[in-house]
């Protein structure tokens, strides 16, 4: 059977996350320790204890959840000794592409974790020089969807699903999206508790700062493929890797694309790595036939045991 890795995005953060993982595995405990002493900051406190508030600040959640997710992978090597030859692909949503490139051995998990947090930074700057915000559209077509967004001005963020598109913008054009996707004949308009209106040109100045902050780091060819977010295709270069990183924070997450590439691929089993369970009810929603199984503690991964291929 072969395997995805998959690793989760922003929104996915909640108090308490990692903590069951810090206890119970000493491989997941080096990687929350490691990472309080690369950012100079007890992280690994703001995760296990709050205030809620303070972690979903852009610039903390950023890099709590890549601790997270690797955190769980480096449990899921120690309980399982998972080979790698398995694994036919990573990928991640929007800030889970940083986690895959550390998994992938693109960037160390030092650089990696410097990287994410100088994105977090970034982003919440352009947030407060470009206030905007996003909605999650449900049961409105890509087309009808993208009629919506050329008459009200605002962006496609994300594909996630046939069913289930993001939309980012001006904050009064969001509103004024979701009413005009529910008259044609959307399920649900949701506006999303975000701090900007991120995949959207609003935030060219963090692109701007990607670029400056990814100067000098190490980036190696990566040792598994990668699918990327805004190609939906394998990125086998640094050179790809680097326009990836900084497309993406302006453009489209295409997750249905990246997904079906590695369905079509030969993936039949995705693994997801990280403190909820977004990714994987996305996957099922894509295609019913394949397994999605989410790791978030140390119990998820020893029930994986007796189903291990």
């Amino acid at each position: 059977m072969k395997y995805s890795y998959v690793f989760p995005g922003q929104g996915s953060q909640s108090v308490g996350m990692g903590s069951d993982l810090y206890l119970h595995s000493s491989s997941a405990r080096e990687v929350f320790e490691e990472a309080d002493d690369i950012l100079g900051q007890p992280l690994s406190r703001l995760m296990f204890d709050g205030p809620e508030d303070d972690l979903k600040q852009t610039l903390n959640s950023q890099p709590a959840i890549m601790v997270v997710s690797i955190a769980c992978w480096k449990a899921w090597e120690e309980m399982l000794g998972q080979d790698k030859n398995d694994v036919l692909a990573v990928a991640g949503h929007s800030l889970g592409e940083y986690t895959a490139l550390v998994v992938s051995g693109v960037l160390s998990f030092s650089d990696g974790l410097r990287l994410v947090q100088e994105r977090g930074r970034l982003m919440q700057k352009a947030s407060i020089d470009h206030p905007g915000g996003m909605a999650a559209v449900l049961g409105l077509d890509e087309e009808s969807l993208e009629h919506v967004c050329s008459e009200t001005g605002v962006e496609l963020a994300n594909i996630n699903s046939d069913d289930q598109m993001v939309i980012s913008g001006d904050k009064l054009a969001v509103a004024q999206a979701m009413d005009l996707a529910l008259a044609r004949g959307a399920r649900k308009a949701i506006s999303l508790q975000v701090s900007g209106a991120f995949h959207s040109s609003l935030m060219s100045d963090a692109s701007i700062g990607l670029e400056e902050a990814v100067r000098g780091l190490d980036f190696k060819v990566p040792t598994i493929p990668i699918i990327g977010n805004y190609s939906g295709t394998p990125i086998t270069t640094v050179e790809a890797v680097k326009k990836e990183l900084f497309d993406g924070l302006c453009h489209c997450v295409q997750w249905r694309n990246s997904i079906r590439y590695m369905v079509g691929s030969g993936v039949s089993r995705f693994v997801e790595f990280g403190p909820s369970r977004v990714l994987s009810s996305l996957i099922k929603r894509i295609d019913k036939e394949v397994e999605a199984i989410t790791l978030s503690d140390t119990e998820s991964i020893k029930n994986l045991t007796g189903s291990k291929s």
